[in-house]
């Protein structure tokens, strides 16, 4: 009997396992964009710990290996900030990415009190976009990546987060 791949919200000691995700997900990026300096790949095991005390994070699980992993906070406008969304490249295409962005989308919204939800991401990155598209944000702007990547910025109101399933 296979498993099913489950959605909780991310503890302490799931900081090694989201750290390795993280950093194997975002290869493809920073191929994409020959740029192996992009934020995920050069943030500190700590800070993953860190942001697992201050954010909104959740995981997917495939029994106990984490196989994907989002994050969230409000900024200082009231949005709720989400980001470092993956999904282990052998489960992508199955789901796994709108349900954690719906998790924390719902998190956000009930318990932090997020009016609208924003997310970043590379301007090439076009499964990204659709992905973000089909769940409800739209285009807003654009911005400019600390790591010198072209980003896209999207949003949506929070009261559409049940869209995402």
């Amino acid at each position: 009997m296979g498993m099913s791949v489950t959605i909780s919200g991310a503890t302490e000691q799931d900081a090694e396992q989201i750290f390795r995700l993280q950093y194997l997900c975002f290869q493809s990026e920073a191929a994409l964009y020959g740029n192996y300096r992009i934020d995920p790949l050069v943030q500190s095991l700590d800070s993953v710990r860190e942001e697992l005390t201050t954010d909104c994070v959740f995981v997917a699980r495939l029994g106990e290996e984490v196989v994907g992993s989002v994050r969230g906070h409000i900024t200082d406008d009231g949005a709720a900030s989400i980001g470092k969304l993956c999904v282990h490249p052998r489960l992508q295409g199955h789901g796994i990415g709108a349900r954690l962005l719906r998790a924390a989308e719902a998190a956000l919204a009930e318990e932090r009190g997020a009016k609208r939800f924003r997310l970043h991401t590379g301007h090439r990155s076009e499964g990204n976009l659709r992905l973000y598209r089909k769940v409800g944000y739209e285009t807003v702007g654009t911005s400019e990546g600390t790591d010198g990547v072209p980003m896209i910025v999207l949003e949506k109101p929070a009261g559409e987060y049940a869209k995402t399933a």
